[in-house]
This record gives structure tokens, C-alpha cells and sequence, in this order.
């Protein structure tokens, strides 16, 4: 049956709104048993599987269901049954998960145990569907946590129970059929995001690239670091300055750019221009060092790069930008990345001396130059790709709540 108005799912409910006949208001406490966890002792613990699967909090939730479990228990305290819903009452607060097997529950958790003419499903998809509103209730200085009277207190639409039965059946099958199009939709961004590694793969390890002559980085372009500058409140004598966090995805992007006072002096000397390719080398993380991204903004605007990059700059005579750039991603050059990293204080810094010691493939400019634009275009298709992908995942992922709003309207 169909809903007369959209049902409120806020904590404070009007009680003359319109539901569908037979449907009703009622606290979560009436039609469930609601079943507090409590931590058994540390000695009754063990990995060997004697006694019941102990369960503590949400980390241990699956999408539907429990995962196995790591740890049994001799001597619980509180026990759930198959079939009980589980609700994570500590930080996180909210999250639920169904019981396929009888288990202990430590204090993360709570069991909800249906009551005569109730269905299990119907419940868990319910609490699914104001699981936000669940999370508002959390309170506590340290973490967030709710009482068993405030999930006893709860207010739950509860249709009849053959309504019951229908709505759980019929969540059940559109979310099924939701993961499936998830599933399938992840392993496209997954293939989608391995395009650009194999491509340049193909380009830089094949049969003809070993031919190739190879030169020093520090022979086919020049390098020099960045400068930092010192903070100003006044705009005189102040540039942006590109940091390592200006680089992602391997392309320029302007966000939280630092703005810095540099003698117009030293700035000069410190200007990128159009097609330098700007390189992270002090990072605390192994994967961002050495990422880099070819300089292509043209807002008329003056950027430097702080001493955290360094800048090179490709002799045109000698190589194309684009193709030591598209190098510089591949995977041979990454690999070489790995092997001249040092740590100071916990921060990775890469070898600068070592790094423009690496071999860079010199096949004829023409040649450079058609690799240069045949990856780029690839790559752009390969953008495209991975952002329509990521625009139906994000539309997948929306669907859960826009079903169940449906089902508690009383729309399926």
C-alpha cells in the first residue's frame, strides 16, 4: 500500500501523520528483547575455537552478516542466537549486522532478539534505515556509546506481519540485485584505474623501447629545488608557491596553495614555465615521493615551488616534455624511485643526486613526440572512463537508503 505523506524518521515523530492501514508506531523495546554485551574474562579467551565465536564491536561487522570470528570465548556472559540482530553501541553507534550462529557479545555490542509476529529482516533493514539517526544519539566524554533505554526507546514502523515477510523479501532481492551492479561496477574502476600502468608498460618495456638510447636524467634536462619564502600579510612581493600537495593524480591542481614573500630576485630564477615537470621529494609517505606532474596552468599568474620539489626542466633539443613525463609514471621509473629513498626524523626524502642518475629512453625526437601525444590522448580517454565509472559507483551506492525510504513509505 502507498503511503499518504512521507513518513518522518526523525527522533521526534508527529503522531497524527498518515500511514498505511495497519501500520503503527511502536518503541523498539516492545517488540524486541533488547540484550546488553558484556566482556567475559580475559582468561576464558582463546584461538583454538573452544566454547562460542566472540564478537566485541562493529569492526568485526560484515556488509550483511558477522565475519568469522578471530576469537572464542569459555564463559560468556551474554549470549546471541541465530537470527538476532546485532547494533554496534559504541563507537561507532549504529552499525547493525544479523547473526547466522549463536555467539557471545562483548560491551560493543547489543543483540535484538524479534519478539512473536516480527521479522527479523524487517527490523535490521529498519534500524539500516535510521542508522544515522542512531548515531546521533551516541553520548560519552571519551567515545560515544548509547543505553539499552535508548534503543529500548527507538520508535520503529511496524506493518503487519504478512507486510512484514513481503517488504524484508522484496528489500532483500533490490539490494542483491544493487550488489551485483556494485560489484560489477567496482571491477570496471578497478580495470579502469590499471589502463594507465599497462599503457605505459606497453610503451617503455616493449621489444622496441630496449632498443632505445638512454642518457642521465641530469643530461637531457636541468634541475635545481624550490625556495620557501617567508609569510607576509601584505600582497607586495608575494607568489604562489606549489607544494607536494599541489600534485595529484600527476597533474597540477591549485587547492590550499601557499602564498609566500620572495625577493623578486630569487623568484625569478624560481618561475615554472610551461611544460616544467615538478617532482615531490620530501614526503612522510614512501608512495608520494618522487610523484610529479607537468606544469600547465595559464592564468598569467607567477608560480614557484617550495624546497620540498624540485623542478625539471627537459632541453627541448633533446627530449619532449611529455614523453619524460609519461616516463618518469611508468613503472621502471617508479620501481627505480624505491631504491633511493632515505628517512630523516620519519620523513622520506628522495635522493636528488641519485635520481637524476637514472637512465632516461632517447629514441628520435618525432618518435618522442608521437608517444608524447598517443599517451595523452589514451590517458584522457582513460579520465573519462574512470570518472564515468565513479559517477554510476556513487549513484550504486546511493541506492541502499533510496530503497529503503521507498519500503518504509510503503512503496515496494
Amino acid at each position: 500500500m502507498k503511503a499518504q505523506t512521507e513518513i518522518n524518521t526523525s527522533t521526534i515523530r508527529n503522531p497524527n501523520s498518515a500511514l498505511p492501514e495497519g501500520w503503527r508506531w511502536v518503541r523498539l523495546g516492545e517488540v524486541c528483547e533488547v540484550i546488553m554485551g558484556q566482556s567475559p574474562p580475559g582468561y576464558t579467551y582463546n584461538k583454538e575455537g573452544k566454547g562460542l565465536p566472540f564478537y566485541q564491536g562493529k569492526i568485526e561487522f560484515g556488509n550483511t552478516y558477522l565475519m568469522p570470528a578471530a576469537i572464542w570465548c569459555t564463559e560468556p556472559k551474554k549470549i546471541a542466537e541465530s537470527n538476532d540482530i546485532l547494533i554496534s553501541v559504541r563507537a561507532p553507534v549504529g552499525p547493525s549486522n544479523l547473526c547466522k550462529e549463536r555467539c557471545c557479545i562483548g560491551r560493543g555490542l547489543a543483540a535484538l532478539r524479534p519478539k512473536k509476529d516480527v521479522v527479523s529482516w524487517f527490523v535490521f533493514y529498519y534500524l539500516r534505515f535510521i542508522e544515522e539517526e542512531i548515531s546521533g544519539l551516541g553520548q560519552g566524554s571519551t567515545f560515544s556509546a548509547i543505553s539499552k533505554s535508548q534503543i529500548s526507546n527507538l520508535e520503529v514502523l511496524l506493518p503487519p506481519l504478512l507486510e512484514q515477510t513481503r517488504i524484508a523479501a522484496k528489500i532483500q532481492e533490490l539490494m542483491e540485485e544493487m550488489e551485483r551492479a556494485r560489484s560489477a561496477c567496482e571491477k570496471q574502476l578497478e580495470a579502469a584505474k590499471a589502463l594507465p600502468t599497462a599503457y605505459l608498460h606497453q610503451t617503455f618495456e616493449s621489444e622496441e623501447a630496449k632498443k632505445w638510447e638512454r642518457k642521465k636524467l641530469g643530461e637531457v634536462c636541468e634541475y635545481d629545488t624550490g625556495i620557501w619564502g617567508e609569510e607576509s600579510d601584505s600582497s607586495e612581493e608575494c607568489y604562489y608557491v606549489l607544494r607536494s600537495n599541489n600534485i595529484q593524480n600527476s597533474k597540477i591542481v591549485l587547492n590550499e596553495i601557499a602564498v609566500r614573500k620572495v625577493s623578486p630576485t630569487k623568484a625569478q630564477s624560481k618561475k615554472m614555465q610551461i611544460e616544467d615537470i615538478l617532482v615531490t621529494t620530501s614526503s612522510g609517505s614512501r608512495n608520494l615521493i618522487g610523484k610529479c606532474a607537468l606544469f600547465d596552468i595559464q592564468d598569467g599568474k607567477n608560480y614557484l615551488f617550495s624546497n620540498f620539489t624540485m623542478r625539471l626542466k627537459p632541453k627541448l633539443s633533446t627530449i619532449v616534455p611529455g614523453f619524460l613525463f609519461y616516463y618518469l609514471l611508468s613503472p621502471i621509473a617508479k620501481y627505480f624511485l624505491t631504491q633511493i629513498q632515505a628517512t630523516t626524523s620519519g620523513l622520506r626524502n628522495l635522493d636528488r643526486k641519485k635520481y637524476v642518475m637514472q637512465n632516461i629512453p632517447l629514441p628520435p625526437l618525432p618518435v618522442q613526440q608521437h608517444i608524447a601525444l598517443e599517451l595523452k590522448e589514451k590517458m584522457t580517454q582513460v579520465e573519462k572512463l574512470r570518472l564515468s565509472v565513479e559517477k554510476q559507483l556513487e549513484a550504486i551506492n546511493a541506492l541502499p537508503q533510496a530503497i529503503l525510504r521507498k519500503a518504509f513509505r510503503g512503496e515496494l
